[in-house]
């Protein structure tokens, strides 16, 4: 019988999801420096495994027609370079969840170094491609990432986003 692996899985403690790779040579420059785009894919690799650990299934409800979560906002900032060889644990938390979209944080960190970090705001949106209310069962289970009243994330109003 042959085994086969399993692709990488995240973890989620607490009010933190944990994703770890590690750096290969196709993430790199020239001098082994880690091209700022991978940044990116990285942060959006880790949401994608957060989505699944949270029950949420975006292929079925895409196929079905309700709609698709869509990155609306991001922003980045690049504070210590990655290379070639290093372990990455990127950590999402849940800053705020709205009727239509959530607010996250993603940071990049070598051991104790915080290598990049992200604020990214996800929006359901339908088929059409506009904006509408994200099931409650997803909204739900991202709202298990706000944490504690007194950790300063909070559940936007019902009529805010």
């Amino acid at each position: 019988m042959t085994a086969f692996p399993q692709p990488d899985k995240g973890v989620i403690d607490g009010d933190t999801h944990r994703y770890a790779l590690r750096v290969f040579y196709e993430d790199t420059d020239a001098g082994g420096v880690v091209y700022h785009a991978n940044y990116l894919r990285w942060f959006e690799r880790a949401r994608s495994d957060l989505v699944e650990l949270l029950g949420i299934d975006q292929r079925a409800s895409l196929e079905s027609g309700e709609g698709v979560y869509t990155v609306a906002e991001l922003t980045i900032r690049y504070l210590s370079p990655a290379r070639l060889g290093d372990t990455v644990v990127l950590e999402t938390t849940a800053c705020q969840v709205g009727r239509v979209s959530c607010t996250l944080r993603q940071a990049a960190l070598r051991g104790g170094v915080r290598l990049a970090e992200a604020t990214v705001k996800v929006g359901f949106i339908g088929p059409d491609g506009r904006p509408r209310r994200q099931p409650a069962a997803w909204r739900d289970a991202f709202a298990l990432l706000l944490g504690t009243p007194d950790s300063g994330r909070r559940t936007g109003p019902e009529g805010q986003e």
